[in-house]
């Protein structure tokens, strides 16, 4: 299932074939790390992000794992190289089975 959280990805529109690129990706999502509790004392459940997902033309080029100790709305930066024009996925996955997602195109030259 995919909610509306806010996305922003930052791909470099152009690139030249073998270059090395930087990918940055946000996702604004709340990070409660189930230790906190509310006004009336209960416990506020668990909701994280548990995983980061990168494709490049359908081909994973970044996986990352993620933990109770990264910050609401993380910022993941990564590289990797332009070896053709097309799109590249992101997704982001939550301990609830909810998802985030965003895209983005590049050319190659």
């Amino acid at each position: 299932m995919t909610r509306p959280l806010r996305t922003i990805v930052t791909v470099p529109p152009k690139a030249t074939l073998g270059q090395l690129i930087t990918i940055r990706a946000l996702v604004q999502h709340p990070m409660e790390n189930g230790f906190r509790h509310n006004e009336y004392g209960q416990r506020i459940e668990r909701d994280i992000l548990t995983d980061f997902i990168c494709l490049y033309n359908g081909n994973e080029v970044f996986r990352v794992k993620l933990h109770t100790g990264i910050a609401a709305n993380p910022l993941i930066e990564f590289n990797t190289l332009a070896l053709e024009s097309g799109e590249l996925t992101f997704e982001w996955l939550d301990g609830n089975g909810l998802s985030a997602k965003a895209k983005a195109r590049i050319e190659v030259t």
